[in-house]
């Protein structure tokens, strides 16, 4: 039994949501997306509520049936209220500037990274330091803020370089004479 799968989906007032064949379609202030059903898995929408349910009981329906959930209620919240993500640059020299549809990182490299940023996402920066990733898709804004972070990964003796605003960095003791 699936402790995910058995919570109900809520649906704000300002989502339209729509089942057609093996998709999930959710519209709202933020744009439009949609999410594929397992075969395995049966969605209902009743008014304002969706539940999700497993057709059978064999161990693959079980392991799909909480996943297929959470994408579900991913999608909802993404197109009412968005996800966010945020990153903090460590580091001398270490900034970013945002040029139009590209973000430009100097991060002691002999050359600058410019990464293009892809649509249905706003990026922010403030302070040269501190990069806000915003959007609907839960699984893109991840994407995006992982992609940045690997350029230039916190090192654990100086805390110098790219990190999410909540991660913890444990710090290492340096040589000992």
């Amino acid at each position: 039994m699936s402790r995910v799968g058995l919570k109900e989906i809520n649906i704000p007032d300002n989502v339209k949501v729509s089942l057609q064949d093996a998709k999930i379609i959710a519209e709202g202030p933020l744009g439009k997306l949609e999410s594929g059903i397992h075969n395995t898995i049966e969605v209902k929408i009743d008014g304002n509520i969706i539940k999700v349910s497993p057709k059978n009981e064999d161990k693959e329906t079980r392991s799909f049936w909480g996943l297929q959930r959470n994408l579900v209620n991913n999608i909802i919240i993404g197109v009412s209220d968005g996800f966010t993500k945020k990153l903090e640059m460590n580091g001398v020299g270490y900034r970013a500037n945002l040029k139009g549809k590209t973000l430009e990182l100097a991060l002691g490299y002999s050359h600058p990274i410019n990464y293009e940023i892809p649509e249905g996402i706003n990026l922010t920066v403030d302070k040269q330091n501190n990069i806000e990733i915003k959007g609907a898709d839960k699984q893109l804004v991840g994407q995006i803020a992982a992609e940045i972070r690997n350029f230039r990964g916190p090192e654990p003796y100086k805390g110098k370089g790219i990190k999410y605003a909540d991660e913890y960095i444990n710090r290492k003791e340096g040589k000992k004479k």
